[in-house]
């Protein structure tokens, strides 16, 4: 029997066998999980207000996660889709289609990550249309492989030194109303916005060279920056006129997280493609693109796939999700958490100068650090994660220039661990005081 490490063994080690490439907001080491509740090895508590990066929605260890995913374990863990046929991948797919937007026909590829999912639907698009180009957004995250990096805009850590590329990649403008210019009304910079949008198919590139134009619904590394409806329809109105695939990222915007099954519910847009992964299947590494059948199915056999995708254990995870946020009306819960997340920050303004936004939709919550005139205030969203990830509470960082703290709790947190998550908060922005 191999004796298990012990917590200090397992950090040193950790520094000894793993690239230092892969970053650990917390060093503690799990022993088990439950609900919004970590316990680690040593048997201290945490208040998870991360989820993994927001991919447990249905929280930690759901029963009815373990149960189906322990039921299939039993079963067989990976005949291969494209080599055999398993129910759960057309069960998936079939329900995959049934809760995303629109009544069109629709078909379903399975993946593995978002990034792959990303990608796939680019490759889906340009097979469709017979077009190259890639329209993303200033801010905007997409993954970390060589066509996403080069569709996300922060530079370090995701892309510094790691080129050359993927070329036909341009970034469009993206509103960020916090930091509209000065003598604007929010609705003068929105249409100020518009028209830079429709100005870029002209002096950057033209309509009938893009394949797809992608955008994430509310941006998620980018500082939770949520755009205003108009903006949204204006950009599918422009992509339906020029017969461009609109593709809404929903990675970590989807399932329940903004009060919707999907955040572009909110905006009253119906995409052409879109991609789920992070909280589809409750922890476990599961993508997808979801579409219009006439864009998706122009691809032939052996064209789209990969080994692991679409695993059968994952996709009953996804099932079992899927019915948990029906059943618990975790979409709902999303809203009242976001709302009570929101007013809680809103005391910090009578206690520190540097709260600068603070911005939602549903429990995708975020708070701007600021200093004099907006700038900037990265050393206090890192030393307020720091002290948290360090006292008890899973805490993580956001924006281009890492001066977001963003909240993305388990949409099954009880009030208590909300409340302790909380207390928590308060001793790290105390401990990092009124500067």
């Amino acid at each position: 029997m191999i004796k298990e490490n012990t917590a200090v063994e397992i950090v040193n080690k950790r520094k000894e066998y793993v690239v230092q490439g892969v970053s650990n907001g917390c060093l503690a080491v799990a022993r088990e999980a439950k609900g919004s509740t970590i316990i680690d090895t040593e048997g201290n508590t945490w208040i998870d207000f991360a989820s993994a990066i927001g991919t447990l929605n249905v929280g930690h260890s759901h029963p009815k996660v373990v149960a189906a995913v322990q039921a299939q374990v039993e079963k067989f863990l990976h005949p291969g889709f494209n080599v055999m046929l398993y129910d759960s991948y057309i069960k998936l797919a079939e329900k995959l289609v049934e809760i995303t937007p629109g009544t069109h026909e629709k078909q379903v590829i399975l993946l593995n990550s978002g990034a792959e999912a990303v990608e796939n639907a680019v490759k889906i698009a340009r097979k469709y249309t017979k077009k190259q180009g890639i329209v993303s957004f200033t801010n905007g995250y997409h993954g970390r492989t060589n066509l996403t990096m080069g569709m996300t805009s922060k530079v370090k850590p995701y892309k510094f030194e790691f080129g050359p590329f993927a070329p036909e990649i341009y970034k469009a403008p993206f509103p960020y109303l916090y930091r509209k210019p000065e003598g604007l009304t929010d609705e003068q910079y929105v249409d100020f916005i518009i028209e830079q949008f429709h100005d870029f198919f002209v002096s950057t590139i033209a309509p009938e060279m893009v394949a797809c134009v992608v955008m994430e619904p509310v941006q998620g590394e980018g500082g939770f920056i949520v755009p205003p409806k108009k903006f949204v329809q204006a950009v599918a109105k422009f992509c339906k006129e020029n017969d461009i695939i609109l593709i809404a990222d929903e990675i970590q915007t989807g399932f329940g997280r903004t009060g919707s099954l999907f955040a572009i519910e909110q905006f009253d847009v119906v995409p052409d493609l879109m991609t789920v992964s992070k909280s589809l299947a409750a922890g476990l590494p599961l993508s997808g693109v979801v579409g219009r059948k006439e864009i998706m199915e122009v691809s032939t056999p052996g064209e789209l796939g990969g080994t692991y995708a679409g695993s059968p254990v994952a996709c009953e995870a996804a099932l079992a999700v899927i019915d948990i946020i029906e059943e618990e009306n975790l979409c709902a819960a999303s809203e009242v958490i976001g709302a009570k997340l929101e007013a809680h920050l809103e005391t910090y303004k009578a206690k520190y100068s540097y709260i600068g936004d603070i911005r939602r939709l549903g429990s995708m919550v975020a708070v701007e650090l600021v200093g004099d005139n907006k700038v900037p205030n990265k050393e206090a969203a890192t030393a307020i994660a720091q002290y948290a990830n360090a006292n008890g509470l899973l805490l993580l960082t956001a924006g281009i220039k890492g001066n977001v703290i963003r909240f993305l709790t388990p949409l099954v947190i009880t009030d208590e661990e909300l409340a302790q998550g909380l207390a928590i908060l308060d001793d790290a922005f105390a401990n990092y005081g009124g500067k």
